[in-house]
C-alpha cells in the first residue's frame, strides 16, 4: 500500500501519473477549521466539517 505523506508547506505533490495538481486540504487550513481563498475579486470560504467533507462557500 503506497502512503501519501503530508506536505508540510502549501505546496502541489503528484498523486499517481496525474498531471493535475494536487493540494492537501489540511495545509491549507492550518487551523483545521476554514481559510478564505480568493478569486478574481471574490472570496471564498474552504471548510473542513467533523466528518472530514470540505465545503466551499461564497
Amino acid at each position: 500500500m503506497n502512503a501519501i505523506t503530508r506536505p508540510t508547506a502549501l505546496t502541489a505533490f503528484s498523486v499517481q501519473d496525474d498531471n493535475l495538481p494536487t493540494y492537501d486540504a489540511r495545509a491549507l487550513v492550518p487551523n483545521g477549521v476554514q481559510a478564505r481563498i480568493a478569486l478574481d475579486g471574490q472570496t471564498y470560504v474552504l471548510r473542513i466539517t467533523r466528518a472530514g467533507k470540505l465545503i466551499l462557500t461564497k
